[in-house]
């Protein structure tokens, strides 16, 4: 296939996408290019199912490539990429929730889209792009999909939005918006004001939801135009998609039906345990077929039948399986302060779901390094994510943190780091781990709660405090639908719609939203953010209850940092040859220092004490020694023609023979000895510093 290139516009940047023979062995392939940020996109799909599986096996790797930025990193002895970077992960992630949708949904060969940066400008986010190749890559492949889809990054700056902003004008914006959104199928071809939203990234500094309805608003007709031009290109490209029939067997669905159907609405409704009635079902079909490969027949029908159920029940009756109103929140209970020596701890619970937060307070030297192909620099707020097997009553192995834990360990920071006071005014590295004690839906969110208590009961000062909610759809047409607040369970896992919204009284702070649908029309979102909005309330008023604001004073066993701020040229001798002075001063005092190159020093220990006496030895090494001052003195050397005396740590001046007694003195060892404590008074200073001490004149006063 000869090289075709496509090119259009996006807030004046120019989009080209090349169709080229590049990866000629992939289903389907393309580079795209904005700005001078290039993406390499390929998906591929096996030519044979995987057998035993009642889920589609797609992975999405998005690589971050340090040539891209022209940098050599990585260790010192290994001098090349490793593991993701977390920003990696998330762009992973973002791309694989956007598309995962289209797909067929009983699709059971494996599917992997590689999106991987060949040159990165500084300007512009390759997020963006990669999901418009992997949308372009996918489209134009034989691989069953349904798009194109297409993604937007928005922006405020000065109440103007910005469309696909830059890193320096995503720092000066009220919120970083990332949206994908999809042609609505049943809308009058040409509309642009029926573009469908399938998902939703937001960071924002509590920002209120008229905003990001008009922000939304902003952002379709720019949408519509990137799923024309993808039309366009699908137009002369596409190659024929491969058939793959749905996994169907008449007569295992009918032995199926005759199995579950007086004990299915019983296990959702009453009995709650549709995990093992699923159990029963592949015990049950394995003996009628033994090695016939039929259950995934009857995992098929399992799945779309308790669907059917859930959905009929909530759109007909309201309801859902617990039994609560479609905009109740369950029992909500929390607790600050449950262990004995961390510094902060949070325990919220929301029906089943239990989150534990547990706050650390360390030394500004405690900060995380990051070294990736977009970021190198430092971050002081950390929040972890922990999701054990023990919270789902499951057995397995225990390992790192997989990529559902490093999106909503971050999703969580996202939503709390608008409100840490900043480093000047609280100079402290903070780390909190989220432990999920038990889940049955809306973790992420019920640790946005666990983790707002965590930093009152830590006394760190949060501009206010945050609680989030999920938000959740059942549809049955686009006038036809329920909305449901604090989805659990099988509302997440057989409805449409998970959308997270967490905030302050004041405003949002973060949104994810994804759906398995088509995607959202703006009515639904609307009231889906008024209903969140509502939640949000609710639990906030609750948490209030226990602790309504950050207390005053930090935990006895958290760390006292405090700030001295000398002049930039007397870091030397803060530090002295070598390090000597420093590490003295460190283990004499048994803190740790951080010092800035603006002279800034930061003195961290457990004890108030031990901060007192390393901020008098800094103070005492660095302070202006005036003429005329009297000291004890100790004597550090002798000499033929006087005395070296140490006055203050670190600073030493010259005693002359002729200074140390008014009658005359042979040698200086008949006045002074070298540890002798004297008093000495300053005489002068020379222009380079050096010191001139009397002896004599101090015994005079």
């Amino acid at each position: 296939m000869d090289n075709k290139k496509f090119k259009t516009e996006i807030g004046k940047k120019e989009l080209i996408v090349e169709i080229s023979n590049w990866a000629e062995q992939a289903n389907g392939s393309c580079l795209i290019r904005y700005g001078d940020t290039e993406i390499l996109s390929t998906a591929v799909m096996s030519k044979y199912e995987r057998e035993g599986i009642d889920f589609f096996p797609l992975t999405v790797e998005y690589q971050e490539k340090y040539y891209a930025a022209g940098k050599i990193l990585g260790s010192r002895y290994f001098r090349r990429e490793g593991r993701p970077s977390e920003e990696a992960i998330l762009t992973a992630r973002t791309i694989d929730r956007t598309i995962r949708p289209r797909f067929p949904e009983y699709l059971r060969r494996e599917v992997q889209v590689i999106l991987t940066c060949l040159s990165w400008d500084r300007e512009n986010d390759p997020d963006i792009p990669g999901l418009i190749a992997a949308s372009i890559s996918l489209s134009i492949s034989d691989i069953p999909w349904h798009g194109p889809i297409t993604a937007l990054r928005i922006g405020k700056i000065n109440e103007k939005f910005i469309l696909n902003p830059s890193y320096e004008e995503r720092e000066k914006s009220e919120f970083d918006l990332v949206l994908a959104g999809v042609e609505n199928p049943a809308s009058p071809a040409g509309r642009e004001d029926d573009i469908l939203i399938n998902m939703i990234e937001l960071e924002a500094k509590e920002v209120d939801e008229t905003t990001m309805l008009k922000a939304i608003d902003f952002a379709k007709p720019y949408l519509k135009e990137i799923i024309d031009f993808q039309k366009k290109i699908k137009k002369e490209v596409e190659k024929e998609k491969i058939e793959i029939s749905a996994p169907f067997d008449k007569e295992v669905e009918k032995k199926a039906k005759e199995f579950l159907e007086a004990k299915i609405e019983k296990a959702l409704y009453r009995e709650n345990n549709l995990s093992e009635l699923k159990e029963q079902l592949i015990n049950f079909i394995e003996e009628k077929y033994p090695r016939e490969g039929k259950i995934k027949y009857a995992l098929s029908f399992f799945e779309e039948r308790v669907r059917e159920i859930i959905h009929k029940n909530i759109i007909e009756k309201e309801l859902r399986p617990d039994g609560r109103k479609l905009n109740e929140l369950r029992e909500i209970s929390s607790q600050v302060n449950l262990l004995p020596r961390t510094h902060g701890s949070g325990l919220f619970c929301r029906g089943k779901t239990k989150a534990l937060s547990i706050l650390t307070l360390g030394a500004p030297g405690d900060v995380k390094f990051l070294e990736g192909m977009e970021i190198i620099g430092k971050k002081r707020f950390m929040h972890h994510y922990n999701f054990p097997p023990y919270s789902t009553g499951e057995v397995s192995f225990l390992r790192g943190p997989g990529r559902r834990e490093i999106g909503h360990g971050m999703l969580v920071e996202k939503a709390l780091t608008t409100l840490i006071p900043d480093f000047d005014s609280f100079p402290y590295a903070i780390r909190i781990v989220t432990e999920i004690l038990s889940s049955n839906g809306s973790t992420s969110m019920a640790s946005v709660s666990s983790a707002t208590l965590s930093l009152m009961d830590a006394g760190v000062p949060i501009k206010n405090p945050a609680a989030g909610i999920s938000i959740g759809l059942i549809m049955k047409t686009d006038k036809n639908y329920k909305i449901l607040t604090d989805i659990q369970g099988p509302e997440d896992h057989y409805g449409d719609m998970d959308f997270k919204v967490a905030g302050t009284k004041q405003g949002i702070t973060a949104m994810q939203m994804d759906v398995k649908i088509d995607g959202l029309k703006k009515e639904i979102i609307e009231e889906s953010l008024k209903n969140a909005k509502k939640a949000r309330f609710e639990i906030l008023d609750k948490m209030e209850k226990l602790i309504a604001k950050p207390r005053k004073e930090l935990s006895p066993f958290a760390p006292r940092v405090y700030i001295l701020q000398i002049k930039p040229e007397k870091i030397r001798e803060v530090i002295g040859p070598g390090g000597k002075v420093i590490h003295e001063i460190i283990k004499g005092c048994e803190v740790s220092i951080d010092i800035e190159d603006s002279g800034k020093i930061f003195i961290t220990a457990e004890k108030e004490e031990a901060v007192k006496k390393a901020t008098s030895w800094i103070k005492n090494i660095t302070r202006e020694i005036k003429v005329g001052e009297i000291f004890e003195g100790k004597v550090k050397r002798i000499l033929n023609f006087g005395a070296f005396v140490e006055i203050l740590p670190g600073q030493e001046g010259l005693v002359h023979i002729s200074q140390l007694s008014k009658q005359r003195v042979r040698k200086v060892e008949d006045v002074v000895k070298i540890g002798d404590i004297i008093p000495v008074k300053v005489i002068s200073i020379d222009e380079n510093g050096r010191i001139d001490l009397s002896l004599k004149e101090a015994r005079e006063r």
